[in-house]
């Protein structure tokens, strides 16, 4: 306790004055006067994320820029390159990092929480956070074929029946093609493999490098050992690189003999390098024999099961290892005439089953961790398609997870994880049709006081009178502030709870905790309506003590998915609007708040936005964020403009794989009200291609359905409804756009809809 009373303030003004140096403890109160005062400034979890990002940062500026005779990774290659539209001037940036292509695919199996991942030039990391392998092509003349430095290639992802990341580069007289993908092992030791075949004229060679990074920058590589008698490669004294055939030549390089690249004809004989810096490089050939006789070469690297960094006490057990096939065997399909949306959503389930393997989480790489608000939208999405199991397996570890005081901490000085993890339970109970057991109750009060003992007393002489502190926004709404994000999920946590109270018997504590989410979001009405008409300009901003700006799109959660609103509420589609307006880049929105890119998943809400209240300008945004997909149907976090690569976060987002296979489900199936609405998302285009365009079996409150509408010739489109849920009990309408309305009796039956002329 003697920290507390030593003056530290004093002291660390006193030494800035000493050395000349500007006193921190004024500028970081200057930094805090933009914010509202909050008792938590920055959350030490995401001060330590950043405190390693640009460490990392601060090597890869160390060992990148005066070493650019190195071959380095694709966005290393294109950011620093000042002839490339990627291009960012370094002389104020303390530290160098991927700005410009954050990009990555994984690779995987379900019940398997491992990720090798592969950059968009076929650049393998096996191992989490690891060194890579990269594949070259040295010809008979001497030339080097790099991918890094390519500028296109053909990439794509193979979803059967395991993934594998196809990488193929080629000309007239060569041609060469990578592919990675994870084994489960023989042995039940995993493995990631790395397959070459290649064709070019005899007297070249393939090339398999070792490489001291990944997608992130410099990862070190301190020994390579290599093994004559098996044919490998030993790591770090730790992980071994399996090679099915001999190399003719293996060639070594340290930090201080530069890159292996520059001494491919180098005749030593070494069996080993060493390099106290950690930037060894190593390099094993293979001779090619001519186009008539391709090559192959396959390179395997056991991954140990130690390597998804998952603590037992309070993650949930690991899902059962099984094939794809098996995996999605139950699970929700989707048909469109667009082979491409087809594709994407296909990807977006695998990519959810990958990240569910044991906790779920929102990437494979810089994202590898468990957040409370991810997990919720991707496990509402996991339910929706019918994972039921997945779902119940992960909620099931979230009370090992919850605070003494009832808090569910993502970050702390974050107020919005309470109301989501109460808000899925519900949805969990309702979607499954299964009750929670009883333990939870406990867990489920504690968590509806936590909120309830957060919120601020009722003051009507400030804006915030009622709401939940200032808080930090992990979801970069801002600076510190009272996010209506935040409250809005407060409340509709509460209003969770009462129901989930009320299932399991609980009626008067359901009444009272119903009743304090009603006098909650009054709170939250009466805030919104004291803010100054000019600040607001009919909408709802991030807080009120904002303007409307990009932030603001964290106020339309009270539409979707929460329908705190009725659908078309003009304060929502006055924000809509306003964000179309002044925050989209390329019809995409621009979150300007810290990701500086067009956000794929936030646009996707919006569109969700816009499909509610029955505005097909959501097909719009829906192809928008299409044509935003990877090559290998990835999303980033959020995109830059120009480059069209990844700017901000995982490079493969599991938030925005769970927001496209909702709005897909949303296009045929959405619930409103006490009931159902069918087609009332489709493109009456897709309906001229006269294909079926079927999704199903996906699960509601009522039931599983399966929905297939098919477009005639005669203007009339058939519609074949199949599932569990009653329509003599639940309203259940077809509302496809351009079409008559019909009300189903039945299922299991022929309905016909017609097109309406337009004059």
């Amino acid at each position: 306790m003697l920290h507390r009373w030593i003056p530290w303030k004093f002291i660390i003004t006193q030494a800035a004055k000493a050395y000349g140096i500007i006193d921190p403890i004024s500028v970081m109160a200057r930094v805090r006067q933009f914010a509202q005062p909050s008792e938590v400034q920055e959350p030490i979890e995401l001060l330590r994320a950043g405190i390693i990002f640009h460490a990392r940062g601060l090597i890869n500026t160390k060992a990148i820029q005066h070493n650019l005779d190195w071959v380095w990774p694709f966005w290393v290659e294109r950011q620093f390159n000042p002839n490339d539209v990627s291009f960012i001037p370094r002389g104020f940036s303390f530290s160098h990092v991927n700005l410009t292509h954050r990009n990555w695919t994984a690779v995987g199996l379900p019940g398997l929480a491992l990720y090798p991942i592969v950059d968009p030039r076929g650049l393998f990391t096996p191992l989490y956070d690891g060194w890579s392998l990269d594949v070259w092509l040295q010809l008979e003349s001497g030339q080097l074929i790099l991918p890094s430095r390519q500028s296109t290639v053909s990439q794509t992802l193979d979803l059967q029946p395991n993934l594998k990341v196809s990488t193929e580069i080629q000309d007239q007289s060569w041609y060469m093609r990578t592919q990675c993908f994870l084994d489960p092992g023989a042995d039940h030791t995993p493995q990631a493999c790395l397959q070459v075949q290649a064709e070019a004229p005899a007297g070249s060679s393939l090339i398999l490098a070792l490489r001291p990074y990944n997608p992130e920058g410099v990862q070190f590589v301190e020994r390579v050992t290599f093994n004559p008698s098996v044919g490998s490669w030993l790591v770090n004294q730790s992980t071994p690189i399996l090679f099915n055939r001999q190399p003719d030549r293996v060639v070594f390089s340290d930090y201080a003999g530069g890159d292996v690249l520059h001494k491919l004809d180098s005749e030593k004989n070494d069996l080993s390098v060493a390099c106290k810096v950690g930037m060894a490089t190593a390099a094993a050939l293979f001779p090619l024999s001519g186009p008539e006789t391709g090559q192959e070469v396959t390179a395997q690297i056991p991954i140990p099961h130690e390597d998804g960094g998952y603590f037992k006490r309070r993650s949930p057990r690991p899902a059962p290892q099984v094939s794809w096939a098996e995996a999605l065997e139950n699970s929700c399909r989707l048909r469109l005439p667009d082979q491409k949306l087809n594709k994407l959503y296909e990807t977006a389930v695998h990519t959810l089953v990958l990240l569910s393997a044991r906790d779920v989480v929102p990437g494979p790489y810089t994202y590898r961790r468990f957040w409370f608000r991810d997990a919720c939208f991707m496990l509402y999405s996991l339910l929706n398609l019918g994972f039921i199991d997945t779902a119940h397996r992960i909620i099931q570890a979230f009370p090992s997870r919850q605070k003494k005081s009832g808090y569910f901490q993502s970050q702390a000085g974050e107020w919005d994880s309470n109301g989501q993890v109460l808000w899925l339970l519900d949805r969990f109970e309702i979607l499954s049709q299964r009750q929670l057991d009883g333990e939870w109750l406990s867990s489920i009060l504690s968590a509806v006081h936590w909120i309830l003992n957060k919120r601020l007393p009722f003051n009507h002489n400030t804006l915030h009178g009622g709401l939940l502190p200032a808080g930090f926004s992990a979801e970069h709404l801002g600076p510190n502030d009272y996010y209506y994000w935040d409250n809005f999920w407060g409340a509709a946590g509460l209003f969770s709870a009462a129901r989930i109270l009320q299932r399991h018997g609980h009626t008067q504590q359901a009444r009272r905790i119903d009743q304090a989410g009603n006098d909650f979001l009054q709170a939250i009405w009466n805030s919104i309506e004291a803010i100054p008409v000019k600040r607001k300009s009919g909408g709802i901003p991030a807080s009120p003590y904002r303007r409307l700006d990009a932030g603001a799109v964290g106020s339309l959660v009270a539409d979707y998915p929460l329908h705190l609103v009725s659908a078309g509420d003009s304060q929502v589609m006055n924000t809509v609007e306003f964000l179309i307006a002044e925050c989209f880049q390329q019809g995409g929105f621009f979150q300007d708040m810290i990701h500086s890119g067009i956000n794929p998943y936030l646009t996707l809400d919006i569109a969700q936005t816009l499909l509610r209240a029955g505005d097909l300008r959501c097909i719009d945004l829906l192809y928008t964020v299409a044509d935003l997909a990877s090559p290998t149907g990835q999303w980033p976090e959020a995109i830059h403009p120009l480059t069209l690569g990844g700017c901000m976060g995982d490079g493969q987002h599991g938030w925005a794989a769970s927001e496209w296979t909702m709005l897909m489900r949303s296009l045929f199936v959405r619930e409103e009200g006490e009931g159902l609405l069918l087609g009332s998302g489709l493109d009456p285009a897709w309906l001229e291609s006269q294909e079926p365009l079927e999704f199903g079996p996906t699960v509601t409150p009522y039931g599983r359905i399966s929905v297939s509408i098919t477009g005639q010739s005669d203007g009339q489109a058939e519609v074949r409804i199949s599932g569990t849920v009653d329509p003599g009990t639940t309203p259940v309408h077809v509302q496809v756009p351009g079409y008559t309305s019909q009300a189903i009796q039945a299922l299991n039956q022929k309905h016909q809809i017609t097109r309406i002329s337009t004059p």
